[in-house]
């Protein structure tokens, strides 16, 4: 059996008592190997794994230790990356795609070098659904993955598996992207931190184009300061993506955990979801736990429309289209129906609609922007809804109800505004042994304000100690 404290021990320290010869490489690498032995049959997390990979580095991790050599600042610790990003020759089959079966990259995606050359070590590559298309981690290749928390609901997506190995125990934390909420939703279903960082910040290097703005990489975690270990790695430019940029940010690792004095909106609804009474009443401790530590909290009608979604929802089907539109006729019986779904409607899209994309989200800037003016932050929930069921799809719960209010998934409308860094944090539970949690929308480009924010959070309403029974 696993140990559970070592299990569910943060990154940062996990590095530290490597650092002080109190645990060795081999016997953390060992320990979380051992620990996916245990849940990987019931929750499938993982699309491959590399043992004796990991075994080899951790040895000459160890021998780096004990020989007093410079070592990087999460030297020893295990890893895992999501199914999508690059990792130079290990299979990358692109969340299950028979079209990428036997893939394997000749270069790593910028924050695999970043976060191997800290020291890290990859224990394998997570489940995704394919393309990352999905809110919902299952593929035809890799089969269904399922949430620790109640095996019967989803971990959520794209980055499902990423999130299922970490809420269970196997990783300190993991590596995801985030194209809609891919990032933040499966760490809101899963009772962890997730990041969202503003765009270029973490350089985004495996888009087919290098001029998208929705994708983002970004960390699932326990504690909001391993995500803010992650950005403090991972930042910085990459030529490969033309967004990324070049001015590094100091990010303080332990953070800064103090909201006297700041000015924080509360936007429980957008002006246009139907959200669940449980997830109000968590969103509204969230915030106020943090009035009480010395925040200004204020609730806000931000007013955005409910064509918001579908205006995402059209550019996202045309991002497929571009990409997938002459191999349907080939691969499309074996591909996600979803996906080929998205690519048949996009098919009769015109300027029109994309035009009417951008009309959209200008008008949502134009309301979210005066709100960031005024206020440090905007606090709203992940989703609307509780999580839903491995047997339901993203029809079913990301939707409009009879009186046209919006249902699911509260995250893509900040990949439309992808310049504000997003953080969602654990607020609680719903029924069901169903985890909820909070978005903390920051400035243009302020992520320490969201870390802060997320950090005071933390600190009030501490998450870490509750873990799934599995």
């Amino acid at each position: 059996m696993t140990d559970p404290a070592l299990a569910y021990t943060p990154a940062t320290e996990l590095a530290r008592r490597i650092r002080a010869r109190e645990i060795s490489p081999v016997e953390l690498i060992d320990h979380a190997l051992a620990r996916i032995d245990e849940v990987e049959p019931t929750i499938n997390a993982f699309c491959l794994t590399c043992p004796d990979e990991a075994r080899e580095k951790a040895v000459a991790a160890e021998q780096a230790v004990m020989a007093g050599d410079d070592i990087g600042p999460l030297h020893g610790v295990p890893i895992a990356f999501k199914d999508l990003t690059a990792t130079k020759g290990m299979r990358t089959t692109m969340g299950g795609s028979y079209m990428f079966e036997n893939h394997v990259p000749d270069e790593d995606a910028a924050v695999v070098s970043r976060l191997e050359g800290a020291g890290m070590i990859a224990l394998g590559k997570t489940t995704s659904p394919e393309f990352g298309y999905s809110g919902f981690t299952q593929s035809k290749m890799w089969g269904v993955t399922r949430n620790p928390w109640n095996l019967d609901h989803t971990p959520g997506g794209s980055s499902g598996g990423a999130a299922a190995a970490v809420a269970s125990g196997c990783l300190p934390f993991a590596e995801g992207s985030d194209g809609g909420g891919s990032v933040r939703i499966p760490a809101s279903f899963c009772n962890l931190v997730g990041l969202k960082p503003s765009i270029g910040r973490v350089p985004y290097t495996g888009a087919v184009n290098p001029f998208d703005t929705f994708s983002h990489h970004g960390p699932l975690s326990h504690t909001v300061d391993d995500a803010a270990m992650f950005l403090k790695l991972t930042q910085g430019a990459d030529e490969r993506d033309v967004k990324s940029i070049p001015t590094l940010i100091d990010v303080p690792v332990p953070l800064p955990a103090d909201v006297r004095g700041m000015r924080l909106a509360l936007s429980l609804d957008f002006g246009c979801y139907a959200i669940d009474t449980e997830i109000e009443a968590n969103t509204r401790a969230a915030a106020q736990a943090l009035a009480d530590a010395g925040a200004e909290v204020e609730e806000i009608d931000l007013g955005w429309p409910t064509e918001n979604l579908a205006a995402f929802y059209t550019f996202w089907d045309v991002r497929y289209a571009y990409r997938f539109a002459d191999q349907i006729e080939e691969w499309g019986d074996r591909m996600d129906p979803l996906i080929v779904k998205a690519v048949e409607r996009a098919r009769d899209f015109g300027v029109a609609e994309l035009l009417d994309f951008e009309r959209v989200r200008t008008v949502m800037w134009r309301k979210l922007a005066p709100v960031l003016q005024d206020y440090d932050a905007m606090l709203c929930p992940t989703a609307s809804d509780p999580v839903p069921r491995v047997d339901q799809s993203d029809p079913d719960y990301d939707r409009i109800d009879a009186n046209g209010r919006l249902h699911g998934y509260m995250t893509c409308q900040f990949n439309m505004i992808s310049q504000c860094p997003v953080l969602t944090v654990p607020t609680g539970f719903s029924a069901g042994n169903l985890p909820t949690g909070m978005q903390i929308v920051g400035r243009r480009f302020d992520d320490l304000g969201v870390l802060r924010i997320g950090a005071a959070l933390e600190l009030a309403r501490p998450w870490a100690g509750r873990h799934p029974a599995i």
